[in-house]
């Protein structure tokens, strides 16, 4: 069996999957004219796998690194009966934890603080009265997956009120309660925080626009940890400048990096981070402990065991 190794493998994990079997792991620069058409699973995305997915019959599975997968070619799998799997489940701690430090630093008057730091302007009798805590506030949060679910779980431990958002509407724990899409943007008009982790679909494009935000009647703080295509930029600053929103955590954006040019630079009331909220540092041990078990069942029993992507849902 072939491995084309497109993320990073370290010697050690090369090694391990040694073991399971006759693997040969090839890297990008080792691929050429006679051995494309033998690999039989990609460890990653890119380039090489492209070209690898038309040339090799022998492609049974390929193993994403991230838990998105809205920049994979999923008909082309689809037509060629290539497994897919992801790596949902490893971000829900990193991702949760960084909501959770955008929400307190709203709450905190960490924002208003360090916007005023530039001035050097005191502002503590200013905004001191203007802070805010946790409980009795409503979170509302556009996805109930793992991710989903480890923020509610957070947001709960501090007493707030914790409705997810998704297309089947049904109980999911550490949600006080769970709606459908459109329940969900009537509850988010009147939430503290408004939350999108959802995953990136042709449904979910878009989803946050300009009729989403001009419902907000109790200025929300908007959060995206999500996908950035997920939210239309202009509707989104458009709330920021007209004061829909309270403002805004954003780590993912429509386009990456953000243009320089981009008005969300210059907003007091924003946080802005670079797409680095799933990451951690274990996360190739953590992405490697999936590939791991996935390749061992495909082995023993010619099928991926976990984290299989539905390439028609696109997640």
């Amino acid at each position: 069996m072939k491995l084309l190794n497109l993320f990073g493998l370290t010697a050690e994990q090369i090694s391990k999957l040694n073991k399971l079997g006759n693997v040969q792991v090839l890297d990008s620069t080792d691929l050429n004219s006679e051995n494309i058409s033998d690999i039989d699973v990609i460890y990653g995305w890119g380039k090489p796998a492209m070209e690898v997915l038309s040339k090799s019959p022998k492609l049974k599975l390929v193993q994403s690194n991230s838990a998105g997968v809205d920049y994979m070619p999923l008909s082309q799998l689809a037509k060629k009966k290539v497994t897919l799997t992801n790596v949902s489940g490893i971000h829900a701690e990193p991702i949760s934890e960084m909501v959770l430090a955008y929400v307190l630093s709203f709450a905190r008057g960490v924002v208003t603080s360090q916007a005023a730091r530039r001035d050097k302007q005191w502002v503590g009798d200013k905004i001191r009265m203007n802070n805010y805590t946790l409980p009795n506030r409503t979170a509302v949060i556009f996805g109930t997956g793992h991710i989903g679910k480890a923020i509610a779980e957070k947001l709960q431990a501090f007493g707030t009120k914790t409705i997810g958002v998704s297309r089947h509407g049904r109980p999911v724990d550490h949600f006080d309660e769970v709606v459908t899409d459109t329940e969900g943007t009537k509850r988010a008009a009147k939430a503290d925080f408004v939350i999108n982790i959802m995953p990136l679909t042709s449904e979910t494009k878009h989803f946050f626009n300009q009729t989403f935000f001009d419902q907000m009647v109790n200025q929300p703080v908007f959060i995206n940890v999500g996908r950035g295509p997920s939210v239309d930029t202009q509707a989104l600053i458009n709330a920021l400048n007209t004061s829909k929103l309270a403002g805004a955590g954003l780590d993912v954006f429509e386009s990456e990096p953000l243009e320089a040019d981009s008005p969300l630079w210059g907003m007091d009331n924003v946080i802005l981070t670079p797409h680095i909220s799933g990451g951690f540092k274990e996360y190739g041990e953590e992405s490697f402990d999936i590939l791991y078990k996935n390749l061992a069942s495909l082995i023993q029993t010619g099928d991926a065991a976990i984290n299989k992507v539905d390439l028609s849902a696109g997640y």
